[in-house]
């Protein structure tokens, strides 16, 4: 510090060196697993002497030192467990304080687990990519470290007790979705003026006879041998997924949109939000009774309008440059309706991949009415409805060449169909060729500048990308379930561990880790808990110690849990302390 008389040295305190006990109650251990959950600074562990002989089965091992005669040749290592992933979906469930929604909602009665407990265990398995209840309750659990976590033996966990906690937790959706958005605010501070509309399917494995939404429809899977399910569900812009409704399977996605608006009036209030949607959920119907509840929208429009605005597309004038390669511009409503505008979108990118997909069908449609000619020509047909299902067969496999190739079958004197003359439309063709690359959007919003509007409208893409991890991360296909209420549940609890993982990738963007989730879970599945079983020498009798470790991680995953705040259990855990006969 500085004096009158020059810079002098002054102590300010003492910080002395900080013990091993010390440490490790600053740390947190095993005992202080509730609290490294829920991001809370364990209690610091009291200084006591060491526990002579380690006799207390399930305590946690001492943090000082004791020094014991072990037999290192014999020392080997047991029950490696999945610890990581487990780790980190519970403490995201502990995040979102579901634990105590639940505990609220789910009151103890005489069921020998709390149903809290169990529907903690079905999201957490389901969010570390368990296949299906039946697969937790015969070998997954029993692969994780959920036991020691959730604190529920393994031999209390089984497919009727897993079964029946989907009963209870399937019909209190609506206060979970409730409790979701109260969390998205307080901790992101999220706000609900825009939402994301979309639909996807889910199909079954086996017949679901007694499930009456179980029906054959269009499958967003490629599984059409299957029954299935369509699911709506409503997002934020940033992903996070709010509520959904489960529909029949051959419901079409436009007659959807009246039961979702109607669901989130009545939930959160009929405030004047924008809906954001893809063009398959656009009709007349629909959006004159979005304009009758005030409501603002931004939708996408079928292919056939863009007909009304090639000449706009030939303009080289007012666009507006959004990226490299990717123009929008404000153009008015064809019939002058008012309050209504549209916003084109041109993409070189995309017109470029779109019109070599053009290309190759046009391609593949003409070498297979090349080869009707051949055949044709081999050999004449006077049965005309079999060359037109052949033909036709090739038209229904290439739709969009289809508009721009003609096949004209020709007949010899005798009326057999004997070549084909195809040719080549040249305006369908040019048509085809300027809307490539082409979008409409279609609004009611009074924003008029149209990079805004394309940027709101982009973000349905968060919708489509909640749709693919619920699938491949999470395991929402195929339901194996059969009863409709419990389909409703399975797709409740996908639909939280899907809230979990948004929510972790939520959390790493404003820990500036990005937003790959994917990684982040890839990386902590490398941390196992382990028990280390080491025998011991004590008065000429050899004893065993069993004690449960988790694996310290690689150095970038460390980093990566310290930028989150989340903490392993440090120490050891004492599992049991064997005797054998054998004596020296």
């Amino acid at each position: 510090m500085r004096t009158a008389r020059g810079p002098r040295q002054r102590v300010v305190a003492s910080l002395g060196k900080l013990d091993e006990a010390q440490v490790a109650g600053l740390q947190g251990g095993w005992d202080d697993l509730p609290a490294l959950l829920r991001g809370e600074q364990p209690a610091r562990a009291p200084l006591s002497a060491p526990l002579p002989g380690f006799e207390s089965l399930g305590a946690t091992a001492p943090a000082q030192s004791q020094w014991e005669q072990a037999d290192v040749g014999n020392l080997r290592l047991e029950r490696s467990r999945d610890f990581g992933e487990c780790f980190l979906g519970l403490a995201l469930w502990y995040r979102l304080r579901f634990d105590e929604l639940l505990a609220a909602l789910l009151p103890p009665g005489r069921e020998t687990v709390p149903w809290s407990q169990v529907a903690a265990l079905l999201t957490v398995a389901r969010f570390c990519a368990q296949p299906s209840e039946l697969g937790v309750a015969e070998h997954g659990y029993d692969t994780t470290a959920l036991d020691d976590l959730l604190g529920v033996d393994t031999r209390l966990v089984n497919d009727a007790r897993l079964y029946r906690a989907l009963d209870e937790l399937g019909v209190h959706k609506e206060a979970l979705c409730t409790h979701l958005m109260a969390r998205y605010r307080e901790w992101f501070g999220v706000r609900f003026e825009f939402l994301l509309y979309d639909v996807t399917s889910t199909y079954f494995a086996g017949q679901a006879e007694r499930n009456p939404q179980a029906q054959r429809g269009y499958s967003r899977d490629q599984r059409n041998d299957c029954k299935q399910v369509c699911i709506g569900l409503v997002c934020t812009p940033e992903g996070l997924p709010l509520s959904f409704e489960v529909f029949a399977g051959n419901r079409p996605d436009v007659t959807t949109v009246e039961d979702i608006v109607r669901a989130m009036e009545e939930k959160y209030g009929a405030a004047e939000r924008v809906w954001v949607m893809d063009r398959g959920m656009v009709s007349e119907a629909n959006l004159g009774f979005l304009r009758a509840r005030k409501a603002r929208y931004l939708v996408g429009t079928p292919k056939s309008w863009l007909r009304a605005h090639e000449a706009t597309l030939l303009d080289k004038t007012e666009w507006q440059q959004v990226q490299a390669g990717l123009e929008v511009r404000l153009v008015a409503h064809p019939d002058g309706e008012p309050g209504e505008r549209y916003v084109l979108c041109r993409s070189s990118a995309r017109a470029e991949k779109e019109r070599a997909m053009l290309q190759r069908q046009s391609d593949r449609l003409t070498a297979e009415l090349i080869k009707v000619d051949a055949w044709l020509r081999r050999s004449p047909q006077s049965d005309h409805e079999v060359v037109g299902r052949r033909i036709g067969r090739h038209l229904g496999k290439n739709p969009a060449a289809a508009a721009i190739i003609c096949a004209e079958v020709r007949r010899d004197e005798q009326g057999r169909a004997c070549s084909l003359q195809i040719t080549s439309a040249l305006d369908a063709g040019q048509t085809a060729y300027r809307q490539k690359g082409a979008y409409l959007l279609r609004t009611n919003c009074e924003e008029t500048d149209p990079v805004l509007l394309w940027r709101w409208y982009i973000q349905l893409t968060q919708a489509e990308a909640a749709f693919r991890t619920a699938k491949s991360d999470l395991g929402l296909r195929p339901v194996f379930h059969q009863k409709e209420d419990r389909v409703q549940a399975h797709i409740l609890v996908c639909f939280l561990a899907l809230a979990l993982w948004r929510t972790l990738e939520q959390w790493m963007q404003t820990k500036g880790l990005g937003t790959c989730a994917r990684q982040l879970v890839k990386q902590l599945a490398g941390i196992k808990s382990a028990d280390v079983v080491v025998p011991i020498k004590r008065a000429g009798v050899v004893t065993e110690l069993r004690l449960r470790v988790v694996t310290t991680p690689e150095p970038a995953t460390a980093q990566l849990l310290a930028h989150l705040g989340l903490r392993l259990p440090k120490g050891t855990r004492l599992i049991s302390n064997v005797v054998p006969k054998t004596t020296l």
